[in-house]
């Protein structure tokens, strides 16, 4: 029987406490999940180490758009895991690509040695290179403890073929977490179709923005739209994996 591993993909304290009750096994900290997730304040860090009681994950993306990133971007990151490691985070999320898409093997090498003894998590930047196969290998040559990946697909649905090969190819190497785009209703399919341990989603739902009857809507002052998660859904996604 597979040792399940659930990960919460959280951007708010309320999230990270969610977390805790509902039975999550880890948390990946970020802010921005419109974006894609970036790297979260200070506040937020400490506070979701302190308040959640679980292992914390924190997303470290200065900035949204591709991952080739400027000497003077790397050094942002560098400047974060020195910091999160300080404030007491369990590991690292992160990703590094050269020009041509490729793992920066040796960009990674550089940080996971600055992490240490924090774990690493090479991100979904992973998906976006030209072979993944060869991006795995890169990965796990980079000295990453864990890979997330939808299979190269938008999500992991689409993706589950290949991200069944990519389990086989790592041969307990690497841990192969199964993300983006995982739902309730497909936890137990992917669990039976790609054969992983640890499955990584945000569970996020959309809050209804309440306003008076007699208020009409100016899109102009709209600041985006609010989610919650909620507890139950992580115990059931935690059941349905479990269970599959």
């Amino acid at each position: 029987m597979r040792n399940i591993i659930f990960e919460l993909c959280a951007e708010t304290i309320d999230a990270c406490l969610a977390a805790k009750e509902g039975g999550a096994h880890r948390i990946e900290l970020c802010s921005g999940l419109s974006e894609g997730g970036l790297t979260p304040s200070h506040g937020l860090a400490q506070a979701a180490i302190k308040c959640s009681g679980l292992a914390v994950h924190v997303l470290l993306r200065p900035r949204g758009g591709s991952f080739q990133y400027t000497q003077s971007e790397v050094a942002v990151i560098r400047e974060d895991i020195q910091h999160v490691k300080q404030l007491g985070a369990t590991g690292v999320v992160l990703g590094l690509l050269r020009p041509d898409g490729s793992v920066d093997v040796d960009g990674i090498c550089e940080l996971v040695q600055l992490a240490h003894p924090m774990k690493v998590t090479f991100h979904r930047a992973f998906d976006l290179t030209p072979s993944l196969p060869q991006a795995l290998e890169d990965v796990i040559t980079s000295g990453c403890d864990r890979v997330l990946t939808s299979g190269g697909q938008h999500n992991v649905v689409a993706g589950a073929a290949c991200v069944a090969g990519l389990f086989v190819q790592a041969n307990h190497r690497i841990e192969v977490a199964v993300g983006g785009g995982l739902q309730l209703k497909d936890a137990a399919l992917l669990a039976r179709l790609t054969g992983a341990a640890h499955f990584h989603g945000s569970l996020r739902r959309k809050l209804n923005d309440v306003r008076p009857l007699n208020e009409a809507v100016d899109e102009s002052r709209s600041f985006g739209a609010r989610y919650a998660v909620d507890t139950d859904d992580i115990r059931s996604i935690i059941h349905q994996l479990q269970s599959a």
